[in-house]
């Protein structure tokens, strides 16, 4: 796309944070070589500069047992009034018919050689994007994933949820493969799932991503949900034991805290990426294509409005710092 030989470092930004080569269920997306994968490269650095929603694809339970399994059918099916979809368009209407798969699935786990009891018995998944999204065509794209990512190998129900505006799609696979392989996905399988999600989306005309954090200006990790809600908690109460928490962890000049290693190499990296970024931003304002002068333009602009780098560590005593200090005003 640009005239210019690509600084290296550029695509760094864009590589999943994990090896998508390692997948153990599904087939790395690859970028085609040459012009072509620049070509895809540029492509997901436009939407990225553009804001472009990010998918979500999330392993959210298994069940263990057939009972367990129509339990969460149910859930799914919203107690039959939901029809759920498996592959080839096979359609399930009711909740005798759910008990049926749900006891099939149960009856085919219990037929594997040397089968535990703790195995999973199905894996649950959901399929989000934000709220406003066009329910129908997030379905199909749904569809689809399910069909390349599982096909006749996994078995797969899911159904579509779009209560409050926010469409998402709940799909539950059953764990024993039609090989007899188990359904055990690896983080190099969620990120394979989340561009082969994003990439369906697009083909039916919705703008999503799938990028990583630090693509986007986040250095570090998204935080946990039991953590989050365990710190949001902790700061409801914001009692004694947390308020000698904000001391010892507080961030200001009297008492500096050496940074840790693995805080430096993410902070290091992210200025790497930055750097790049910039390079390319610089070397895409040089071209002779008018298409590539613009798209520096935006890069440049984009990276004007990244959030400065931060420590997460350092967020979250600054939140709590300030939540104390409206504690202390309200005590007065």
């Amino acid at each position: 796309m640009s005239d210019f030989r690509r600084p290296l470092g550029f695509e760094e930004a864009l590589r999943p944070p994990i090896n998508v080569r390692r997948a153990r269920i599904t087939q790395p997306v690859l970028r085609p070589p040459g012009r072509r994968g620049d070509a895809a490269a540029y492509a997901q650095l436009a939407r990225i500069i553009r804001r472009t929603p990010e998918v979500m694809v999330k392993v959210t339970g298994s069940t263990r047992d057939g009972g367990h399994l129509m339990r969460h059918l149910d859930y799914i099916g919203r107690n039959g009034k939901l029809t759920l979809e498996g592959p080839d368009g096979e359609r399930l209407a009711g909740r005798m018919e759910m008990k049926t798969l749900a006891a099939a699935w149960a009856a085919e786990a219990a037929l594997e050689p040397g089968a535990r009891r703790d195995r999973p018995l199905s894996r649950s998944i959901v399929l989000s994007m934000p709220r406003g999204t066009d329910a129908m065509r997030l379905h199909d794209a749904a569809r689809a994933f399910a069909a390349e990512a599982f096909g006749e190998r996994f078995p797969y129900v899911f159904a579509l949820h779009d209560e409050g505006g926010h469409p998402h799609v709940h799909l539950t696979v059953r764990a024993l493969g039609s090989d007899g392989t188990r359904l055990n996905p690896r983080k190099a399988d969620l990120e394979a799932w989340r561009q082969r999600f994003a990439q369906a989306l697009r083909d039916r005309g919705i703008e999503a991503e799938a990028s990583p954090r630090r693509a986007r200006g986040m250095a570090g990790k998204a935080e946990r949900t039991p953590l989050r809600k365990m710190r949001e908690r902790l700061l409801e109460k914001a009692g004694h034991a947390h308020r000698a928490l904000i001391d010892v962890n507080r961030a200001d000049g009297s008492a500096k805290q050496a940074e840790p290693p693995w805080e430096r190499e993410r902070r290091e990296r992210q200025v790497r990426i930055r750097r790049s970024l910039a390079a390319e931003a610089i070397a895409l304002s040089r071209s002779a294509r008018p298409e590539d002068r613009a798209l520096g333009a935006a890069l440049m602009e984009y990276m004007r409005r990244l959030p400065k780098l931060d420590l997460q560590r350092n967020a979250l005593v600054r939140q709590g710092n300030g939540r104390q200090s409206a504690d202390d005003g309200r005590d007065r």
